[in-house]
């Protein structure tokens, strides 16, 4: 069935028992598939009462659990139009135009902060609690004219102007931001998350042909590609930010592509439980646009689709139908199974559709006491995330939010005072508090659980999560002969092809043993038998984290058991209890810490080099790059820049895990894409900062994304020579979030750690010459067998280590001087003290570490 949703010929929908079918189970509340849902559609007449009257029940038993029964909601708002230049050119869109026309009738490319301020004060004298900021995508690629006013005034980019302008609107104002700036990156939404409670994007449809081919509603905008919003919707799930979307019915879709675009929104918002509502909107003509002469969406398209919305929704999504594109048949869309009429504002139009205006609020209160509704205000971010809180809500916003939401029940309070209020960092961020002697005791005591109390909620949907995993963790089909390849390895590794080098990632067996001994080769003549380690302190100052990793055990809510956070004289007295022992390196990284500042790394640097200013300062992974930039609103380059000036030496290359993200959506939630893991290193490296490189394996991973991973790190370091080393990290699965969902496998073989250790010496040849292996995951004779497999350092005597112990690994926190030596000795090889850098360490800090070998867990504990 391929039957155009508009303009469609007499008896080509669906046959009667078909319809009848798909009825039936909508009453029954059988789950629908794509194909009943096209046939739900085109339902009308007595079918379509039979649809709708199914639907309000199934909305009825969402508002019952909800605690608001017959409640239908709506934001009081002002909608400001902040730039209408855009990069797109929708056939169908009025609210874009080109800045000869907005020269002629007086405006700038955007509008300036005293109009914006004006009309969102002029709304807050009115009671209203929303400013709806929408503009087109991305002015500044299109039109010159746009870029130079936003280098004029100050900013980067659009987005910049419009994190500024929402703390204006914060502090001067006290409405609450509702951002729709249209497509986002990942970047882009920590950026706006801290000054916006709730963002929006509508998705429209799924069907690409509308963009692809010429004469397509969405032909010749890059950001109306399908594939592109959805990647956007999914990216706001990632973020934790609540987030709106929606269909555009009757541009040329078919039902089948309409049903297939519920089904995907409904994909994302159970897979994240951050789609807050949904927006059915009906197609409207307008005069002067290429689709002027296209027929409007009739009445029962738009009631059809929004009963099949509900029924494939459920009863806890919100539903929203704009009340000024119907003629007053606001009856009807209740009964389809709304339960919000959106953003209503009694001051400004409806700048995208400018010909229907708003109804007036008491008409709207009204209508739906009419259909036994009452009709209640809310804010733009939907009660349910208000009662969620963190991580949903930045602690900046919270202030502005609680001002104007009733605690009882997350809509807004009616008779709140609409105000002003600062936006500003959490005072006090590095108050010492909870577990601070982790560090030790985690050894001794262990930790309180096997997880976080919010486990079900916080890493989202555990099983669309299996489903997503699946395909990933399929074995690839290895052709190639294991043999051949073990020759093009011997002879010059620099030559293996990628189904070489894959072969040899499944190599076992004798195989396996040759491929071992070939890496071992390679590992000698590059860089010698001398087995290198450093005289390191790990210092993770905090633990608490919102960002949702799901492998990762060691981040905590703030009250949870095991949380803690240190202050800075703790971090700085740590640092200089390690340069006391002989340490040439400290190595600092902590959890996304929603109190901690984007400055707070600053702080963190600074405390360490003015106590101990010999001491290398080896901190901060590419994740607390972004978040520290994203805080502060300085790009990744100009954090990194004051982060050097504030005595950052090196970064470590953490947070990479793969390199691909199919494997890194399923290991986390919220954490930084590809992608942007990239930019932060290169980055670095032009900067002078070099960093480690790491991989972490055997969790939702097959070889060929170890190989994907490896031949991306090769083409870094051969366009800046800036890794210093790369570390294997193996997955350890005993508490790991992932592992206790019945996801991820129980961590690396040892085949594949062996196989991992010889191809990251093949691949990464002559490019990145120093391998690390791991001991506090993989143990003494772990260990020594790596240096057997292609590895020529050790690492460090870490003093403490809190990250891999909370997940689980037995093999302590330390390891003296000796100890180390003693692994080398193992497998046959000399071993010498190294800097960060590799370099050789001063005599001084050898002879103070030789004197104080062994003696660190009584030296080291920080008394409170």
């Amino acid at each position: 069935m391929t039957t155009s949703a508009t303009g469609a010929t007499p008896g080509s929908g669906p046959t009667a028992n078909s319809m009848r079918r798909a009825l039936k189970r909508a009453r029954d509340g059988v789950a629908l598939d794509v194909t009943e849902a096209a046939v739900l559609l085109q339902a009308r007449g007595t079918d379509l009462d039979d649809l709708t009257a199914s639907a309000a029940r199934v909305r009825d038993a969402g508002l019952d659990a909800a605690g608001r029964p017959g409640v239908i909601t709506y934001s009081k708002s002002v909608f400001i139009p902040l730039t209408r230049l855009c990069r797109d050119k929708c056939h169908y869109c009025t609210f874009v135009t080109v800045p000869g026309k907005l020269r002629r009738a007086g405006h700038g490319m955007f509008m300036s902060p005293d109009e914006v301020l004006d009309i969102a004060r002029r709304g807050a004298e009115l009671g209203c609690k929303e400013a709806l900021i929408t503009l087109g995508d991305k002015p500044e690629d299109r039109w010159p004219e746009a870029r130079e006013w936003l280098d004029a005034h100050g900013y980067d980019d659009t987005i910049a102007y419009v994190r500024a302008i929402s703390i204006r609107i914060l502090e001067e104002t006290g409405l609450l931001p509702h951002l729709n700036p249209g497509v986002m990156s990942w970047t882009d939404f920590q950026r706006l998350k801290p000054v916006a409670p709730s963002m929006g994007m509508m998705l429209e449809t799924t069907a690409t042909r509308l963009w692809s081919e010429p004469g397509g509603p969405h032909h010749g905008s890059p950001d109306k590609e399908p594939a592109v919003r959805l990647r956007v919707l999914e990216d706001a799930g990632r973020s934790s930010v609540p987030f709106t979307s929606g269909l555009l019915i009757g541009i040329g879709e078919t039902y089948e592509e309409r049903a297939d675009s519920l089904f995907a929104l409904r994909r994302i918002s159970r897979a994240y439980h951050g789609i807050q509502e949904l927006i059915i909107q009906n197609f409207r003509a307008k005069p002067d646009t290429a689709m002027r002469g296209m027929p409007d969406a009739e009445l029962d398209e738009l009631i059809a689709t929004v009963a099949v919305a509900r029924h494939i929704m459920g009863p806890a999504a919100c539903l929203q139908a704009p009340p000024n594109l119907v003629d007053s048949e606001y009856g009807r869309l209740i009964g389809a199974g709304i339960d919000d009429w959106g953003g209503v504002s009694p001051l400004t139009i409806d700048h995208v559709n400018p010909e229907r205006p708003w109804p007036q609020i008491e008409l709207l209160r009204e209508q739906s006491s009419e259909a036994g509704f009452e009709l209640r205000e809310r804010l733009c971010v939907y009660p349910e995330f208000v009662q969620r809180g963190e991580p949903w809500l930045d602690p900046r916003l919270l202030p502005h939010v609680r001002a104007l939401a009733d605690p009882e029940t997350g809509l807004a309070l009616p008779d709140a005072v609409v105000e002003g209020h600062p936006w500003q960092e959490p005072e006090e961020a590095f108050t010492s508090s909870g577990r601070t002697d982790l560090h030790h005791t985690i050894d001794t005591e262990g930790r309180t659980g096997d997880r976080r109390d919010d486990f079900d909620a916080v890493y989202g949907d555990w099983e669309a999560l299996r489903e997503a995993a699946a395909p990933g963790m399929v074995p690839s089909r290895i052709d190639t002969d294991v043999r051949s390849a073990l020759a093009t390895a011997a002879d010059d590794p620099t030559k293996l092809t990628d189904d070489e080098a894959l072969a040899l990632l499944h190599a076992d067996g004798p195989a396996l043993d040759a491929l071992c001994r070939i890496a071992d080769d390679v590992r000698r003549a590059a860089v010698g038998d001398d087995v290198t380690y450093i005289v390191t302190r790990n210092i993770n100052f905090t633990n608490v984290c919102y960002t949702g990793c799901r492998f990762c055990a060691f981040a905590q809510r703030r009250t949870d058991a095991d949380a803690y956070t240190l202050s800075l004289d703790q971090v700085a007295d740590r640092a200089a209890q390690a340069w006391d022992v002989g340490a040439v390196e400290v190595c600092m990284q902590g959890g996304i810490h929603p109190d901690l500042p984007g400055t707070a790394y600053f702080d963190i640097a600074k405390a360490v080099k003015e106590r101990v200013p010999g001491m290398h300062v080896h901190a901060f992974s590419p994740m607390e790059v972004v978040n520290g930039a994203t805080r502060t609103g300085l790009s990744i380059r100009e954090w990194l820049t004051a982060a050097k000036e504030a005595g950052l030496d090196t970064i470590p290359g953490t947070a990479a895990e793969i390199l691909d993200d199919e494997v890194r959506w399923v290991l986390t939630k919220g954490k930084l894409p590809a992608a942007t893991w990239i930019e932060v290193v290169t980055t670095a490296h032009e900067l002078g900062i070099r960093s480690s490189s790491t991989m972490m394996y055997g969790h939702v991973d097959q070889p060929r994304h170890w190989l994907g991973h490896f031949r991306a790190l090769s083409r870094i370091q051969q366009q800046t020579g800036g890794f210093t080393e790369f570390v294997t990290l193996p997955f350890i699965h005993t508490n790991a979030p992932v592992y206790l969902a019945g996801i991820a496998r129980p961590g690396p073989t040892t085949r594949d750690n062996r196989a991992v250790m010889a191809m990251a010496r093949l691949l990464l040849h002559p490019h990145i010459p120093n391998i690390q292996t791991s001991w506090v995951k993989l143990g003494t004779e772990g260990a020594a067998e790596m240096l057997r497999s292609g590895a020529n350092d050790l690492g460090g005597t870490l003093m403490e280590e809190t990250i891999s112990r909370m997940a689980g690994s037995s093999y302590g926190s330390y390891k003296s001087v000796k100890d180390l030596i003693a692994v080398a000795e193992a497998a046959g090889r000399p071993a010498r003290p190294r800097t960060t850098t590799y370099g050789e360490v001063p005599e001084e800090r050898q002879r103070t570490a030789a004197a104080s070998d062994g003696h660190l867990p009584e030296l080291l504990p920080v008394l409170e």
